[in-house]
Order: structure tokens, then sequence, then C-alpha cells
């Protein structure tokens, strides 16, 4: 597990400049937002190479797709201003692991060049709030599909 420290004075003083005060899902949907950005921004300085954000579909959504040499990496991205109830890393449950796999799995049956493709999962946990500073803990390989279960 990989750990590292960031600060976002310039997204503060962004947010500080807006006038009006945004619902609050609109700022939780922000803070998702911001939290996949920053995800992406460290994924990038460690060496994969983002191909795919907030793929959806009818399955589930997949924050990340990168390519870490011939390995495509999913990265699950979630953030969590507080430690309380796990965090950020414990809210990856086995329903989101499902939703994950299985969203995954119509990526590659749409996506010919990569059905060959090792899959990793990886998680990525933004611990306190993107755009005030937080804790990044990346986890190489956090899951896999069931043994013997093939993705398509």
């Amino acid at each position: 597990m990989q750990r590292a420290s960031v600060s976002g004075a310039a997204h503060t003083a962004r947010m500080r400049a807006q006038s009006t005060s945004p619902a609050p899902r609109d700022v939780h949907h922000r803070r998702g937002e911001e939290a996949e950005r920053l995800a992406a921004v460290y994924l990038r300085t460690h060496g994969l190479r983002v191909l795919l954000r907030n793929f959806r579909c009818r399955l589930g959504e997949l924050d990340l797709v990168c390519a870490d040499g011939p390995v495509l990496v999913v990265v699950e991205v979630r953030q969590r201003s507080d430690e309380r109830f796990g965090g950020a890393l414990a809210s990856v449950t086995a329903a989101k692991r499902r939703r994950i796999l299985r969203a995954t799995a119509l990526l590659l049956q749409r996506s010919r060049h990569w059905r060959d493709a090792t899959v990793r999962f990886d998680v990525v946990g933004i611990q306190g709030r993107p755009d005030a500073g937080a804790e990044i803990l990346w986890i190489r390989d956090a899951f896999r599909a069931s043994p013997g279960r093939r993705l398509i």
C-alpha cells in the first residue's frame, strides 16, 4: 500500500470564490469527481496510463480504467472525509465488488482489443477532503474475480 499527502489550496480558493452554496448532493458529487481526478493524477505519476473515466452501464460503474504495461487495471476510487465506519477503503463492500466485476465483464465484451488482457482490480482511497488536503491510499490487486470465474 502506498500513501501520499496532497494539498488542494488552489481548489479551496476556487471553492471560496463561489458565491452560492450548492445543494448537499452537488457537493458530494463534486467531491467524488475531485477524488477521481486526484486518483487519476496520482496513478499517472506512478506510471499508469488512464484509458477511461466513469464507464457507466446498467450493471455498474467503473471509476477509472488504466493500463499498467500490458495489464488492464480497473480502479475503484473511494473518498471519505473521516475514518468513522472504517474510512474510504472499508467502504468497498462485497456488493460493490460484484458490480465492478459485472461492469468489467461488459466492458471487456464491448472492447475486443482488451478481451485477452490480464485484469487487475485496484482500490484508491482518498482519506480526508480532496479539496483541503488528503491522504491517498493505493491498494494494488485489492480483490479478484472468484477462482474459476471468467469475466467474459
